[in-house]
């Protein structure tokens, strides 16, 4: 659905602009009418990731506010954003897909994870809507001409990136033994470890993957199991799930008087969530996070400036945190699209088709994202960015975070 609605600003005798002058305001300087378009966003207030998403959102929806008064304004498009709790759930975003779309019909989904990949990748073509994630992307959505785009590469290539990394850092020639915490319960955390393990086949001198072991969603106590990985010689454990889980190991590993051990995260269950799920950040001291975009130093840099803007002038209710910058990514990426389509068809002119087309045509270079994301160009052979791919990785030292490398380069994987 899109609608027509008026600056309130605007007197009665003002005469419309027209539809397709987006850029123009009417009569000197006047506001012109806006075209508002719909934008779904999947959320997950109930689920595993209820305790990051309400900055998720927050941050998220602070870019569209900024880019409608800002950017939209000026184009005479205006962006609306409506979040729907799905659980993080493959049949409960499959059972709502068809009402959202009827009550929205949305130019842009804004997906959380695996179940919303899975869940729609295969009526995306036909309903003609992009979905846009933060998350880094899936083997099983590794393929050409598809309607699903992630702001980053595979967890697998940004966790071989940190493998890699960390092997030159020891300076060892021996291989880095891992332990994997990982879950049946998502299509997502499935694809992590298969990824993880099959790089660890292809690069032996890399990595050693010394054993998978399966939780539930969120569990309490994994003393037994991270026992068995410390008993095989893992040296650090991926936990790559959620921050149940992160705490649940860590936990483990501290009963067990091997707090050196560390765990690598990645951005939705990142060192900040976690340290503060476990009462302090010190808790997580010498663990690592690893992924493809900003990461939430107190270093001065343009992400920190424009988040402060969120924050203050336009109510983003958030810390500095990974979720948030995750949230502020999906979004970056959306509006920027919107923005090129306004730019080339006019603001009577965005819709699914165009946004996704636009995505597909249009770099991003890092500075239209406030250096939330790194250069991204897409193409139509993988739905997520396959050139010029990087991460940044952080720890926790003395207590505090600490961005600890950037652009560090990725490996090439094979598909699994």
């Amino acid at each position: 659905m899109k609608t027509k609605r008026a600056s309130l600003t605007v007197p009665s005798k003002l005469v419309r602009c027209g539809a397709l002058v987006a850029a123009a305001l009417c009569l000197g300087g006047m506001a012109q009418a806006q075209t508002t378009y719909n934008v779904a966003g999947m959320a997950d207030f109930t689920g595993p990731y209820a305790d990051v998403m309400k900055e998720w959102t927050s941050c998220r929806r602070g870019v569209f506010d900024w880019w409608n008064e800002e950017v939209g304004k000026g184009q005479g498009v205006a962006l609306r954003v409506k979040d729907y709790d799905t659980r993080y759930d493959v049949a409960q975003v499959a059972s709502l897909w068809p009402g959202i779309k009827s009550e929205l019909n949305p130019v842009a989904v804004l997906g959380v994870g695996g179940p919303d990949t899975s869940a729609l990748q295969q009526r995306l073509p036909n309903d003609k809507v992009p979905l846009i994630l933060s998350t880094a992307g899936y083997g099983f959505a590794w393929k050409g001409d598809n309607w699903v785009f992630n702001a980053r590469a595979t967890y697998p290539h940004e966790a071989a990136a940190f493998y890699t990394w960390l092997q030159k850092k020891s300076g060892a020639t021996a291989p880095v033994k891992v332990g994997v915490i990982s879950s049946e319960v998502s299509p997502a955390y499935v694809d992590i470890h298969k990824g993880i393990e099959k790089f660890a086949k292809d690069n032996p001198k890399i990595l050693e993957v010394v054993e998978t072991i399966y939780t539930e969603a969120q569990p309490t106590d994994l003393t037994q199991q991270v026992n068995r990985l410390i008993r095989k010689g893992a040296t650090v454990l991926q936990v790559f799930n959620n921050t149940a889980s992160v705490v649940a190991t860590r936990r483990a590993l501290q009963s067990l008087g091997k707090p050196n051990i560390p765990i690598v995260v990645t951005a939705h269950n990142g060192l900040q969530s976690s340290g503060k799920a476990l009462g302090d950040l010190s808790q997580m001291e010498g663990s690592y996070e690893v992924y493809g975009m900003a990461m939430p130093s107190e270093d001065a840099t343009p992400t920190r400036a424009f988040f402060e803007k969120l924050r203050t002038q336009y109510k983003a209710q958030s810390t500095y945190s990974s979720s948030c910058i995750m949230g502020m990514s999906q979004a970056l990426i959306t509006v920027r699209a919107v923005e090129q389509v306004a730019k080339t068809k006019g603001a009577g002119g965005v819709t699914g088709e165009a946004v996704r087309a636009a995505l597909l045509s249009t770099p991003m270079p890092t500075e239209r994202s406030f250096g939330v994301l790194p250069n991204i160009k897409y193409n139509n052979d993988a739905p997520f960015p396959t050139s010029g791919i990087a991460v940044n990785i952080g720890t926790v030292e003395k207590g505090k975070y600490k961005l600890l490398e950037q652009n560090v380069p990725v490996p090439v994987l094979n598909k699994w």
